[in-house]
């Protein structure tokens, strides 16, 4: 009886500390044929991927990963282990991959896009050509990429095993907006060890719509129509990050300001696309959870008091970014 109780209490335990779930895909098995076969579609989908959402729930726990995005664990990713490495970047690539692909036919890149890929790379088949040259040259398993750097210009590049260019250790840096898997998993059945033709044939299922709405995201930049929100993430980062090194000196000196930030970032008009009951509470929290800060400081309460609660500011603040953003928290 012991142990039948101790087992639940375990499947319990793992239910609430399951932070990242795979999205259903959104065709079937068989919809991608005969370029990617329905048997490879599964066993990629339902073993490998989910698989890595699996270990990364697991590598995360009691870790600070387990409050984080994806996205913000790719940002600090040469501080956690190999297995929250691989299983999150494997997570990750597999949902952009899944979504840059379709049935319906004759896609085409946005006019935006398509203006991009020619003053680049001069046309959309040197595009694919220089795509599936990274590819095929990528040694062992890995993945190729088209992204956005920071100066929303376009790039190529390819990373090795579950590797991303969102991540601090990528050597080519961006936001990816498609990637093409090319571990042997994603086309051995069908193409045994013929990589290039799998990349020829790839080229027939991208949904040229998913990429040019990827490409209209990542070139926008998140928060460009909302100063408001920019102002107080400024003041934001320059006084958490030095907390987190036990130097209060920032927060101390500038809780006044935070408060005014949050003041005028509840004043300010939500733009239409983050306007949202959610955002709007989230604000407000941010702005009451300020002054209750500024309160602490003021009054010269101890340390541990200040840092806890710039500490939930904080959370607010990247509750808001999650709202906006549609990145997956706990």
């Amino acid at each position: 009886m012991k142990n039948k109780i101790l087992f639940l209490l375990s499947i319990v335990t793992l239910s609430v500390s399951a932070q990242f779930t795979q999205k259903p895909l959104p065709y079937s098995y068989a919809a991608l044929e005969p370029v990617i076969d329905a048997q490879t579609m599964e066993i990629h989908y339902s073993k490998h991927h989910a698989a890595y959402v699996k270990n990364l729930n697991a590598a995360i726990v009691g870790t600070e990963a387990e409050k984080m995005s994806l996205k913000e664990i790719f940002a600090s990713m040469s501080k956690f282990s190999p297995a929250v490495r691989n299983n999150a970047g494997g997570h990750f690539n597999h949902e952009l991959f899944w979504s840059i692909l379709t049935p319906e036919k004759n896609t085409k890149p946005s006019a935006e896009l398509e203006k991009a890929i020619i003053e680049t790379f001069g046309s959309l088949e040197a595009l694919k050509e220089k795509i599936n040259a990274a590819a095929t040259s990528r040694f062992g398993s890995g993945w190729a990429w088209l992204s956005v750097d920071s100066n929303k210009k376009l790039v190529i590049s390819s990373t090795a095993n579950q590797d991303n260019p969102l991540m601090d250790v990528a050597e080519s840096k961006g936001t990816p907006i498609l990637g093409i898997d090319v571990w042997e998993h994603a086309y051995y059945l069908k193409y045994q060890n013929k990589r290039a033709d799998y990349l020829t044939s790839i080229w027939n299922v991208i949904n040229w719509n998913e990429v040019s709405a990827n490409y209209k995201a990542a070139t926008k930049g998140k928060f460009d129509d909302w100063p408001a929100l920019k102002d107080f993430h400024k003041v934001m980062s320059q006084t958490f990050h030095p907390s987190e090194e036990g130097d209060l000196k920032p927060i101390k000196a500038r809780s006044a300001e935070m408060v005014a930030k949050a003041d005028a970032l509840a004043k300010s008009i939500i733009p239409t696309e983050f306007n949202k009951k959610e955002v709007v509470a989230a604000v407000q929290q941010l702005k009451a959870d300020s002054k209750k800060l500024d309160k602490l400081v003021k009054s010269k309460k101890s340390d541990k008091e200040i840092t806890e609660a710039l500490a939930k500011l904080h959370d607010v603040f990247h509750e808001i970014i999650g709202l906006c953003t549609n990145e997956e928290h706990h």
